[in-house]
């Protein structure tokens, strides 16, 4: 296969591997509720979910490494933890997330079948494909990221021209903030550090050994897979917002069952009665393909530890499935919230490990590293409290620190670290000279 079938087959991967479940249910519902807004909370959605998981894939191939490297610098001890946690997260919440949104919107309103059945033949099909793992770049790549393309696009385009593009009033007041916030669910740049090393190991098993060779391919790709998100995710925000005054929602229903009437009632006003039936291959192959992803990452890195172990990896995937049957079972809602807790601590150590492996190495010493980490900790730790029953209690502290009403404490400390740490280090050197 030549260089430039590789990148595209790559690259359709990649956008695959990202979009699942949340990818697909979450835009809509943030541009109903943005309305006339919708252009600013796509620019913050963009941000983390776009923006920053195609930086984590430009930091895969500037390391070419696993998860490990990513977080190596600030100390081997470190890294090892933040891998294991950040994989622990994948198996147990987004993974199992695409299985429950696959049966509650495609396969229960058809077939009436038990959570446990679904699940169970979900992840028994996942299991088939992380055994074959070097056929997933291919498979994926070739056949299932196109047909999903085509169906968001055929979804996006003709609902755009049918409907009223009448918008609601924003309920947001601060849409970019909320756009950013928003992104943090689609779990995309813990996605791109996982499915990044999936990929590299891909290529590996493909043939590709140069540095350079695998280094142009994953960032080209990178920048297709990336370039396909964001129009996709302006379209679903754009059309949830023009048929704002078309499609009425239950504020009554959480509000993961309000994003999958709104988007069930998008495909019926732009497809008609066929679109049920599009919407639920659509959401079955977004999810599932994510599903895999997540579960080779994991099984990849437990074979890495175990040094380059096969029963390992073995192990490890059918532990992944197992675990994904038990809380695929969970309803989608039971899901998310589990997950925010969890997102508050780790996906601003995500980001910031993200950002610092690919700004220049004079700017991302060990030291930077070490106390850029600790600083987002830190200043992460009010947002978390805040999400499991303590916000009263830290109420008073996140008073003080900017941005901390929106679950940004972190924010400007990092930036402040970052800024003074450089900074010093300049000045240094001029002395030194």
């Amino acid at each position: 296969m030549n260089q430039t079938k590789e990148t595209l087959v790559t690259a359709f991967a990649l956008f695959s591997l990202f979009f699942g479940a949340g990818n697909l249910l979450l835009p809509p519902l943030l541009g109903y509720n943005a309305g006339e807004d919708w252009l600013w909370v796509t620019f913050g959605f963009m941000i983390t979910a776009v923006v920053i998981p195609i930086l984590g894939i430009l930091a895969h191939a500037r390391l070419q490494g696993t998860m490990f490297d990513f977080g190596k610098k600030v100390s081997p001890a470190f890294s090892t933890i933040y891998c294991i946690i950040v994989y622990l997260i994948s198996i147990t919440i987004p993974s199992p997330r695409t299985a429950s949104a696959t049966h509650e919107i495609a396969i229960h309103p058809a077939f009436g079948t038990s959570p446990l059945l679904t699940s169970s033949i979900y992840f028994a099909l996942v299991l088939v494909f992380v055994l074959n793992r070097s056929r997933i770049l291919s498979f994926i790549g070739k056949f299932l990221t196109p047909i999903i393309v085509i169906m968001l696009f055929a979804v996006i385009g003709i609902g755009l021209f049918s409907s009223d593009g009448l918008m609601n009033t924003s309920t947001f007041d601060a849409p970019v903030v909320s756009g950013i916030l928003e992104g943090y669910q689609t779990f995309d740049a813990i996605g791109a550090v996982v499915v990044g090393a999936v990929i590299i190991i891909s290529l590996n098993l493909r043939g590709h050994e140069t540095f350079e060779a695998k280094k142009d391919i994953i960032r080209k790709s990178g920048f297709i897979a990336g370039l396909g998100l964001l129009l996709i995710y302006a379209g679903l925000i754009s059309v949830g917002s023009f048929f704002g005054a078309d499609i009425e929602i239950d504020n009554t229903l959480s509000g993961d069952m309000q994003r999958a009437n709104l988007l069930r009632g998008i495909s019926l006003a732009s497809l008609g009665t066929f679109g049920n039936k599009v919407l639920s291959i659509l959401i079955a192959l977004a999810c599932f393909t994510t599903a895999v992803g997540i579960v080779t990452g994991t099984a990849d890195y437990f074979k890495g530890l175990f040094k380059g172990s096969q029963k390992a990896y073995v192990i490890t995937g059918i532990l992944g499935c197992a675990i994904g049957v038990l809380i695929g079972q969970l309803d989608f809602h039971s899901i998310i919230v589990i997950a925010v807790p969890a997102l508050m601590i780790i996906y601003p150590i995500t980001i910031v490990l993200i950002l610092l492996n690919v700004v220049p190495e004079k700017f991302a010493s060990a030291k930077v590293f070490k106390m850029l980490v600790i600083t987002t900790i830190l200043f992460s730790i009010p947002d978390f409290l805040g999400t499991v029953g303590f916000g009263e209690a830290v109420a008073g502290v996140q008073n003080y620190i900017p941005l901390s009403k929106f679950s940004m404490g972190w924010v400007l400390p990092a930036l402040v670290v970052f800024a003074i740490l450089n900074l010093g280090s300049k000045n240094q050197e001029q002395t030194q000279n």
